[in-house]
């Protein structure tokens, strides 16, 4: 893959698919920012490759990470390429609800991009090129049991994404949207269920980086779950709740 762009940045970069991509990225020529809130992975990360650059940051804290976009372009020159990956997993029940859970889900897994975009987007603008990339899942699709506190997040984050794409491409701006399945990573590692099509991390950094030179506005894999999630989104509603009620009492 030719480098497609100078500097990019990736948050949630300490493990799982943010890592894998920050690695291959670096490989190829690109100056990486890589962010998350563990400092210590983050150093770890960054003597992997010498182009990559640790910037920790907590997501849910908008001040912290307007400053560390700019800190990111002061060093490193203007992001050409954001992948804003940060996430929680949090397996919920409705019968046993928690406000918490649903409240940081939604934190991080929306308003940690929504904290990112605030700085970026105008950068973006002035800049009149860039490209940004938002990490949701199949999950967003349609409400499944046990992601009572997940799904919304996600599908909350496609949302964005479509407004984002229909709004920023006259400025010059792709966004893309990244819909994975399931994918070995310590977010996962909890799961006490059956994973179909469960992914290595590093296969689904492959599929994301060539999608994205690409341009495309959705990537998602595997196309097993994704062909039949997507028929889910077809169904009607009532055809659709009995065939999830039957999955959600398996």
């Amino acid at each position: 893959m030719p480098a497609k762009w100078r500097t990019a940045w990736i948050t949630g970069a300490s493990t799982g698919i943010g890592r894998e991509l920050a690695l291959r990225l670096a490989r190829h020529g690109v100056r990486v920012a890589a962010s998350a809130r563990s400092a210590d992975k983050l150093v770890d990360l960054a003597k992997a490759h010498s182009g990559i650059r640790p910037f920790r940051v907590d997501v849910t804290d908008r001040a912290e990470l307007a400053a560390v976009h700019r800190n990111i372009v002061e060093a490193m020159g203007p992001v050409e390429l954001a992948v804003l990956n940060a996430g929680v997993w949090h397996p919920m029940q409705a019968s046993s609800y928690d406000a918490r859970q649903a409240i940081h889900s939604m934190q991080v897994n929306y308003f940690g991009i929504v904290n990112a975009l605030e700085p970026l987007i105008p950068a973006m603008v002035a800049n009149g090129k860039g490209h940004i990339a938002l990490v949701a899942s199949v999950a967003g699709y349609r409400g499944l049991p046990k992601a009572a506190a997940y799904a919304p997040s996600k599908a909350a984050v496609i949302n964005l994404a479509e407004v984002l794409r229909l709004e920023l491409s006259r400025h010059g701006i792709v966004v893309s949207l990244v819909n994975p399945g399931f994918v070995e990573t310590p977010m996962t590692a909890v799961n006490d269920f059956p994973m179909p099509y469960l992914l290595k991390a590093d296969d689904a950094a492959d599929r994301i980086l060539r999608g994205l030179e690409k341009g495309r506005f959705e990537i998602a894999f595997p196309w097993q779950l994704v062909g039949m999630l997507k028929l889910l989104r077809l169904l009607p509603n009532g055809l659709f709740l009995r065939i999830a009620g039957r999955l959600g009492a398996g």
